[in-house]
């Protein structure tokens, strides 16, 4: 008897994607240490939305505020910043052993609703997060509304037979 193999073409086709993704990341990240000494940097950022504001959170551990430049503009947000390499004289840094940290040039830029109240946006950092926080617009914030009608009108309970 014959085995059935049930396919999925869209699994099929997101698994060669992230091998093609890897395949060109090794490519190009061709150093002694695992990455390109000219790649830009990607800054990994959360969104959080909630009735009063957009938060914004990226890490910035270890860079120099004065390195970060955030511009709000025709809605959208972008952070660019730059890390410097550490550089020290070469009897005292040594050799590597393992290499990780990087450094260069990183931009995000964002799309956010236009209900952002630009005057207001404030940004901060903590523990080596920034947090940027975009307040809502007045008119936009969730308002409840009281629904209106039944109190009025006649109403027949019913009783279970059960009790």
């Amino acid at each position: 008897m014959a085995n059935l193999i049930r396919r999925d073409p869209i699994r099929e086709m997101l698994s060669w994607n992230r091998t093609m993704e890897r395949m060109l990341n090794d490519l190009y990240d061709n150093s002694e240490f695992g990455f390109s000494e000219s790649m830009n940097l990607r800054m990994p950022l959360d969104v959080i939305e909630n009735d009063e504001e957009f938060v914004v959170k990226a890490d910035v551990a270890g860079m120099d505020l004065e390195d970060i430049e955030i511009t709000y503009t025709n809605n959208n947000l972008s952070i660019k910043g730059e890390v410097s390499e550490e550089r020290k004289e070469k009897d005292e840094e040594g050799r590597y052993h393992l290499r990780e940290r990087r450094y260069g040039s990183f931009s995000r830029t964002i799309s956010m609703p236009g209900s952002v109240d630009v005057e207001n946006i404030e940004a901060e950092t903590e523990n080596g997060v920034l947090m940027i926080h975009l307040p809502k617009k007045e008119e936009v914030k969730p308002r409840r509304i009281a629904v209106k009608g039944a109190e009025d009108k006649n109403v027949i309970e019913g009783k279970s037979k059960n009790k």
